[in-house]
């Protein structure tokens, strides 16, 4: 064999190489396509932000974002050659946010309809539903939720948002809080014999060490918020307060905001009575969820230490008669504590959000709308807390909840006018998610 210096043999590599180049030229990169026009005649336009809607309007998309927003006439002399859409006589509005919702859920009035599925449904079956549960809330105009939590079905809502996101199935934008927590004996499953191991509806931990290494864990496997349940048995005292049990120390409570914070997520907490959003609200989390406990005190501590809340009315009206006890008295408490804090100036962080799931997802949960006009909101606010509110709730106000240039081409279309008749949103038509239509009734 013959043998060649280093140098001969790196010079004769050199030759091959560029012999083999030169016989076979690669080919010119293949050029990218020009991202999709698309031009949109609304006929009103509530644009998220805006106190008044405006007529006559065109949205220009390009690919999955809006970039420009203005008079029909003015933006379609910019829009050539781009695909038209004629919504003139529908009103559009940015896609909506629903800020709570549990897809992996399919109604829970009882015990027992918690249990069965927790018992006789297996993870992979729950997620198939979670798919058909996701694809409902697009069609119902729901372009973005947050998810929280899985009840017992792990990291299922993790991988539904990565196929979303990838178009393998269609869906709203989705935030999840994976498998939230709280602590031993205070979440279902309960009540079955101590021989046997039972199935948790959460992630079940026990003092500050514990909690920040579960923290670390539910960030490791894609949790884009920690969810965290804060009380139990709920109870009218003698005060006409309603009460409850607390499921951590304050300690434990702080652990949870400070690791989560500290590894740039937010923390949601599902608190009911007085004493929960009491324990809660001194912890310094971010959300409220249902709060039905809510008094003007603990109201005026949301405002101070900016605390949104997603009050989820329709899920209390619609569980109440089942479950009994102080349930529907409850819903009675929350109507007084919507009005209150509105008109002690809470509105800015009042977010809208159904626990869809908590029922059953037949129900179309835009049905939420119509009590918060009931309870003392707007058409309006109402129309906003579902879309730039709660794109705030999530820091995504520079993106979502608004029909602006720069956000992304989130929006829908009814027939009627929702300023008139809030329940229009109950009937959406069509819908857009980054620019796909998905939806487009006659």
């Amino acid at each position: 064999m013959v043998r060649f210096p280093a140098r001969a043999a790196t010079d004769a590599l050199g030759i091959l190489i560029f012999g083999a180049a030169a016989a076979f030229p690669q080919a010119a990169p293949a050029p990218t396509a020009a991202p999709r026009r698309i031009i949109i005649h609304a006929g009103r336009l509530i644009d998220g932000v805006a106190q008044t809607p405006r007529s006559d309007q065109g949205i220009l998309v390009e690919g999955d974002r809006i970039v420009s927003v203005g008079p029909y006439v003015e933006i379609s002399g910019k829009a050539a050659g781009a695909e038209r859409v004629d919504l003139g006589s529908m009103t559009v509005l940015p896609g909506l946010i629903d800020n709570h919702t549990h897809v992996l859920l399919q109604g829970d009035v009882t015990a027992a309809d918690y249990d069965e599925q927790l018992l006789k449904e297996s993870i992979p079956y729950r997620t198939i539903r979670a798919t058909a549960a996701a694809r409902t809330a697009l069609m119902n105009g729901f372009t973005t939720v947050r998810d929280l939590e899985t009840e017992g079905a792990m990291y299922a809502d993790v991988d539904l948002k990565t196929a979303i996101a990838r178009s393998v199935v269609p869906g709203p934008r989705m935030f999840v809080s994976t498998r939230a927590f709280s602590a031993t004996g205070m979440y279902p499953l309960l009540g079955y014999s101590w021989e046997l191991r039972m199935p948790e509806g959460v992630q079940v931990v026990d003092g500050p060490d514990e909690i920040r290494k579960a923290v670390r864990e539910q960030v490791k496997y894609g949790a884009d918020w920690i969810k965290v349940y804060a009380d139990r048995k709920y109870y009218i005292a003698s005060d006409g307060r309603l009460r409850s049990w607390v499921n951590f120390t304050d300690e434990e409570f702080k652990a949870f905001v400070s690791e989560a914070h500290r590894l740039g997520r937010k923390v949601a907490v599902h608190a009911v009575g007085w004493d929960g959003i009491d324990a809660a609200l001194r912890a310094g989390v971010n959300t409220i969820e249902h709060g039905d406990g809510l008094t003007p005190d603990l109201i005026d501590r949301m405002i101070k230490q900016k605390v949104y809340w997603c009050p989820t009315i329709y899920v209390g009206v619609y569980v109440a008669g089942g479950r009994g006890g102080p349930w529907p008295k409850m819903v009675e408490l929350e109507r007084q504590a919507f009005g209150t804090a509105l008109k002690r100036g809470l509105l800015p962080l009042i977010s809208y959000g159904t626990d869809a799931g908590g029922y059953p997802w037949t129900e179309n949960q835009a049905k939420e709308f119509a009590y918060m006009v009931k309870y003392g909101m707007t058409p309006m606010q109402a129309i906003k807390a579902a879309t730039s509110v709660a794109a705030g709730l999530l820091d995504r106000g520079d993106s979502l909840g608004a029909v602006a240039p720069g956000h992304y081409a989130d929006l829908v279309a009814v027939r009627g006018d929702p300023l008139r008749d809030i329940t229009e949103l109950e009937r959406v038509r069509w819908v857009m998610k980054g620019g796909t239509v998905y939806k487009s009734e006659p």
